[in-house]
């Protein structure tokens, strides 16, 4: 249980507030077919993944630890497993691989459209699930490290300096952290670069040129010209989507990675500390926002909301009304 009231009533709040919200995500697009794509279903393991993490630093804020801890095997779990926050930086960094997973799609989607439809134009689904399969393998390999960083000792769960290692933990928080933010700063500028060269290309067609020779032909273009520009429009709104959900996850992340990175090349850390525990919190905070970024940046999440919420207020209604008649 966290012993710092601020943190604890600040963790549970972001707890309920990542379940519920979600929870809110995975019931749109499990609902909303039209929403059923390659990039929304990667925006639906990320909500399922933000999910299990809010869910996790709810119950560590709340579920007390023994004190002293048992010289046991459930011992070893819970020092290992849970006092260490292995299993909550666990899910944190599969949402994290995830996130580039999300953007890399994007990248290929936009910048190398030919190699994306490549790619994909076999068994779809079955390479999403092969992508987002990695994510966990990944995470947990790259994450295995933190359980050899505690040991019991007289019932008590404390870091152990002599089991860490300088070199395993520097790679460890370049994986899990450097690499990912340099390949997705990448993709970002390039996408970016990609949809000002769309732009150009499209441009706004001049509303009062009506040719009178070959109008049917000049129809077709304008229509043409007008499907691209509704497309680069939806590609736009998703970058931006995407790049607000990329910076919030600097913001929440950076702290955390600095102190992990710190301890790793010999800096003495007692994660009871109060900034190493706000820095936890604030990457559970990243798994309760990202709803709220698609609910104000995503188009395509509000017009799901609204089929969702509307058509089921819309069958109460006629039932109610149905009910009125009898």
């Amino acid at each position: 249980m966290e012993e710092i009231l601020w943190l604890r009533i600040f963790n549970t709040i972001v707890g309920i507030v990542g379940i519920l919200g979600n929870s809110l995500v995975c019931v749109v697009i499990g609902r909303v077919s039209s929403m059923q794509t390659r990039t929304n279903a990667f925006i639906f393991h990320q909500a399922v993944v933000d999910l299990l993490g809010s869910l996790m630093i709810l119950l560590q804020s709340q579920a007390p630890i023994p004190d002293p801890m048992p010289n046991n095997a459930l011992g070893w779990v819970v020092c290992h497993v849970w006092y260490s926050r292995f299993a909550l930086f666990l899910i944190y960094v599969i949402s994290t691989f995830n996130l580039l997973s999300l953007t890399m799609e994007r990248y290929f989607a936009i910048v190398h459209p030919f190699k994306y439809e490549a790619a994909f134009d076999k068994r779809p689904r079955l390479k999403v699930g092969v992508v987002i399969a990695a994510c966990w393998i990944v995470g947990s390999v790259i994450n295995s490290y933190v359980l050899a960083n505690f040991q019991l000792q007289g019932g008590r769960c404390v870091s152990s300096v002599a089991s860490r290692s300088k070199v395993i933990g520097g790679v460890t928080a370049v994986l899990q952290y450097i690499v990912p933010v340099a390949v997705m700063l990448f993709a970002y500028i390039r996408i970016s670069a990609e949809l000002k060269r769309g732009a150009a290309r499209v441009g706004p067609a001049p509303a009062n040129v009506r040719p009178a020779a070959g109008a049917a032909n000049a129809d077709g273009n304008a229509q043409q010209e007008g499907m691209m520009e509704s497309l680069l429009r939806a590609r736009r709104n998703t970058f931006k989507m995407l790049l607000i959900v990329f910076i919030t996850f600097l913001v929440c992340w950076t702290p955390n990675q600095v102190i992990y990175l710190a301890f790793n090349f010999g800096w003495k850390l007692n994660i009871d500390e109060w900034y190493y525990l706000l820095s936890v919190a604030m990457v559970a905070a990243n798994s309760c926002v990202n709803p709220a970024i698609y609910a104000f940046k995503y188009r395509q999440f509000r017009k799901g909301l609204r089929e969702v919420f509307c058509r089921r207020l819309m069958r109460l209604d006629e039932a109610s009304n149905s009910g009125s008649y009898t």
